[in-house]
């Protein structure tokens, strides 16, 4: 149910990005533009080839979710450990599939990946005000690593 996603998901991760621009456009109008992606047709099949940058979906005949993920590693650097880590850089579950578990599902899956690819940690970003995000990722045992603070001028 879990896979690679692939260049005959793209249309549907299309649809998927859009509800989670709404959710972040919802809670940041000031950040965030309304009724777009991040990503577009050409540039969702540029990241299918980048295995540095894995999409998973969840697939159960519809694709039903995602998981962007971004692995990245730190080497010889003056300060900090050598580190491999995978970045969820977006989750998302169809509104219309919530409360299946499926997000539980694409999480666990991140989380194996990583681990066989020898990562040390998961990192993500939630938006302050996104309370369902911070429950689900706390639930999947996620702790806050650092905070990004601002003021607004």
């Amino acid at each position: 149910m879990i896979r690679k996603a692939n260049k005959s998901d793209i249309k549907r991760i299309i649809e998927l990005l859009h509800q989670v621009n709404m959710v972040h456009h919802v809670l940041r109008p000031d950040l965030f533009k309304p009724h777009t992606t991040k990503y577009h047709e050409q540039e969702l099949e540029d990241l299918l080839n980048d295995e540095s940058r894995p999409i998973f979906v969840f697939d159960d005949g519809e694709v039903r979710g995602y998981a962007f993920c971004q692995i990245s590693e730190v080497k010889d650097n003056k300060l900090l450990v050598d580190d491999k880590m995978l970045y969820i850089d977006d989750i998302c579950v169809d509104e219309n599939a919530r409360g299946r578990h499926i997000g539980k599902a694409l999480y666990e899956y991140v989380r194996d990946y990583a681990r066989s690819i020898g990562c040390h940690h998961i990192t993500l970003n939630v938006w302050e005000g996104n309370d369902a995000a911070w429950s689900f990722y706390r639930n999947m045992g996620m702790q806050v690593q650092k905070t990004t603070m601002e003021t607004i001028l």
